[in-house]
């Protein structure tokens, strides 16, 4: 994590207080949460529409807090105290990691896409964890706040940061990109998640594409091969990186010769490479997901055979096609993160096809942030949905009500439950599990399906 002097700060950013008597504090690490300072940090508030962090600065600074910054139009800062007074606080935060960033020795990847970031990020971390020390963006500090307290917490012996990049909308990436000059820069693939704000697949893919516009001198890009908008946006490009595809497709660079999937992940060759590789994750889709983290391992001399044992030791951060067991005796698979009609439909296509089960149950809820079409995409999920290979269908949600609908023109309708209620439909839910059962659940983030995986625990 950054360890700077006060006074090294005021080289870092704009500070417009005097802070000679504090000039030799040493700060270690920084935290924008006042629940959780350990002694030495910098403590960031952020002043809101709802509430003010500033209210909590002489707290932090009670429980060991180094110094606190403070944004200027806020009044009454406290005396004799190392406080750090500057023009905005988040623009400071942003500020101080561009240019902690910018002092340190390191390689940077960094990923982007509709669907799959973060299980690339984790696979990539454990393949160059090989041969480096890497870190990684933890949980979802992906956007404008979490990717400079990221790059902060970064040690300064680490050689690799692998870095995940999240949008809402246009120029978002942009500014992640220049922030962390990445070295490698990774575009999953382009899904529907944020039709709602951008409008089109297109600008999504665009929007995606702004990850190259940090990209350093003589760098690499990987991106999925297979969809036709990223092939036609990297086809204008004209810099000086490397460029590298993966997918289905015998076209890209690294596409797999044999593919097996199954209840405890999948095993797979590639083109080019003997070598028989195992993936202790669930998903047919993973398996492509792990064909861009090996183009990225491959780039810094970690050889194929070599990644095995990266695989073998991956944990994929939680709630993301985690295989869990219920207190029935179900197996339960829980993506519960997030949604999309891509990663649900890929999700109901590993249930459909694993064999070994006599009951099989998918409970989808709300995908959230598709634009005017959203109903629609619903109705089309519920359709896909094979009743030759699935027993019932659960829904939650308004959004989900569409899923049941497409999915009655399909199935009979005792086989298909809707609920606008999280504990009727675990109550229901839990009279149809038992050891032969397994049970999918699935849906935005907001809908918060997790509370129906840790029913089933309990």
């Amino acid at each position: 994590m950054i360890k700077r002097t006060i006074q090294q700060l005021q080289n870092m950013i704009n500070i417009e207080n005097d802070l000679t008597a504090f000039q030799e504090t040493l700060i270690e690490g920084v935290s924008i949460d006042s629940r959780k300072i350990t002694p030495g940090n910098l403590f960031i508030p952020f002043k809101g529409e709802q509430s003010d962090g500033h209210r909590f600065v002489e707290d932090a600074l009670k429980k060991g807090a180094a110094a606190a910054l403070w944004q200027k139009d806020v009044p009454n800062p406290p005396t004799n105290l190392p406080i750090l007074v500057v023009e905005d606080t988040l623009f400071a935060l942003q500020e101080l990691s561009r240019s902690y960033r910018n002092e340190l020795d390191i390689k940077v990847v960094g990923i982007t896409g509709s669907n799959g970031k973060t299980t690339v990020k984790d696979m990539t971390t454990n393949l160059l964890s090989l041969q480096f020390k890497v870190q990684k963006t933890e949980g979802n500090y992906n956007n404008h706040i979490g990717m400079p307290l990221t790059i902060l917490s970064l040690d300064e012996d680490t050689d690799i940061a692998v870095l995940e990049m999240g949008m809402s909308g246009r120029g978002e990436i942009e500014f992640l990109s220049k922030l962390a000059r990445p070295d490698v820069a990774v575009i999953t693939n382009i899904g529907e998640s944020h039709l709602q704000d951008l409008g089109s697949r297109e600008a999504i893919a665009q929007a995606k594409l702004e990850i190259m516009e940090g990209l350093k001198e003589n760098g690499l890009i990987v991106y999925f091969g297979d969809e036709l908008l990223l092939r036609e946006g990297l086809s204008r490009y004209q810099g000086s990186a490397d460029v590298k595809t993966f997918g289905r497709l015998s076209s890209n660079n690294l596409y797999p010769v044999v593919w097996e999937t199954n209840q405890q992940g999948s095993t797979f060759k590639i083109n080019g490479d003997a070598t028989a590789f195992s993936l202790p994750v669930l998903g047919a889709h993973n398996v492509l997901n792990a064909l861009g983290a090996m183009l990225v391992a491959q780039h810094f001399h970690i050889p194929f055979p070599k990644m095995n044992e990266g695989f073998a030791s991956l944990k994929l951060t939680n709630m993301r096609m985690e295989l869990v067991a219920g207190r029935n005796g179900e197996k339960i698979i829980n993506d519960a993160y997030n949604a999309s009609p891509t990663s649900m439909k890929a999700a109901v296509d590993l249930v459909s096809n694993l064999p070994d089960y006599q009951r099989k149950i998918l409970v989808l809820g709300d995908m959230l942030e598709l634009g005017e079409k959203e109903k629609e995409f619903h109705f089309e999920m519920g359709k896909y949905i094979d009743p030759e290979k699935v027993d019932y269908v659960f829904t939650y949600g308004q959004l989900g009500k569409e899923i049941a609908a497409g999915a009655q023109t399909v199935f009979s309708s005792d086989r298909v439950l809707s609920f606008n209620d999280k504990p009727e439909l675990i109550d229901s839910l839990m009279k149809y599990t038992d050891e032969e059962t397994l049970v999918l659940v699935k849906a935005s983030r907001g809908m918060k399906l997790e509370e129906v995986v840790n029913a089933l625990l309990k």
